[in-house]
């Protein structure tokens, strides 16, 4: 799993979403803003983490509380829940 560089400064964050209130657009494919990266922070349970973008390593993580997800800017990727799960992403720049 990557981490977030040094020079990264958080300064949003999404709602706590639950296995019934996950967005239908973080279930497919895609991306964030270039420059925007995102950590994916799993409070209870676990979710499954796939970077699907064709210029990148396909990579699968089981995301949970001991071990979150990073989205890099630009690389298409998607979450599938795999169970009850709450969750929620930390933007940074």
């Amino acid at each position: 799993m990557k981490t977030l560089p040094d020079h990264v400064v958080h300064y949003r964050s999404s709602p706590v979403f639950t296995d019934s209130t996950v967005p239908e657009a973080l279930r497919r494919g895609h991306t964030t803003a270039a420059g925007v990266w995102g950590r994916i922070t799993v409070l209870e349970g676990s979710l499954r983490y796939r970077i699907t973008d064709t210029s990148a390593t396909p990579e699968e993580h089981i995301l949970t509380p001991l071990h979150p997800g990073v989205v890099e800017p630009r690389i298409e990727h998607a979450v599938e829940v795999i169970g009850p799960v709450k969750f929620q992403v930390d933007f940074h720049r």
